[in-house]
C-alpha cells in the first residue's frame, strides 16, 4: 500500500476529512503528518513524506492482542498507549488487516460522536 491507496481509503469512510494541524512545529515529521477526523475527533494520522506507519485507536483489550501477533504493531506514537497503536506498513500486518484496524478506530471515534454530529453525518 502506498500514501494515495490509504489516503483514499480513509477518505472513503463515511464523513471522512483530511487536514494537516502540526505545520506550525519545529519538528519536520510532525508537520508532515496528515490526520483524518469523523466529527471533530481524529481516527488516524500519519506522515505523509515517509509514510512509516500509521498511528489509529484501539480498543485496550485488542491492543495488547494485537502487539503480541505482529511485530508491526506497537503502542501508539506520542498518543495515549492504552487507546492508541502504531501499525507500520511493510512489515508483518498485511494490507488488509490494516485497513480493518483503520475501519475499528473510525468506527471507535465515530461511536463516540454525539447525536447531533451523527445526525450531520
Amino acid at each position: 500500500m502506498n500514501i494515495e491507496e490509504f489516503r483514499e481509503y480513509c477518505l472513503s469512510l463515511k464523513g471522512v476529512y483530511e487536514k494537516m494541524p502540526f505545520s506550525n512545529v519545529v519538528d519536520k515529521y510532525s508537520r508532515d503528518v496528515l490526520c483524518f477526523y469523523v466529527g471533530d475527533k481524529w481516527f488516524c494520522f500519519v506522515n505523509i513524506e515517509v509514510f512509516d506507519f500509521c498511528c489509529i485507536k484501539c480498543d485496550p483489550n485488542e491492543s495488547v492482542e494485537l502487539q503480541a501477533q505482529y511485530s508491526g504493531i506497537t503502542p501508539g506514537w506520542h498518543m495515549n498507549k492504552k487507546y492508541w497503536i502504531s501499525v507500520y506498513f511493510n512489515q508483518d500486518v498485511p494490507d488488509n488487516k490494516i485497513k480493518e484496524l483503520v475501519k475499528r478506530s473510525y468506527d471507535i471515534v465515530f461511536l463516540s460522536l454525539s447525536k447531533k454530529e451523527k445526525e450531520r453525518l
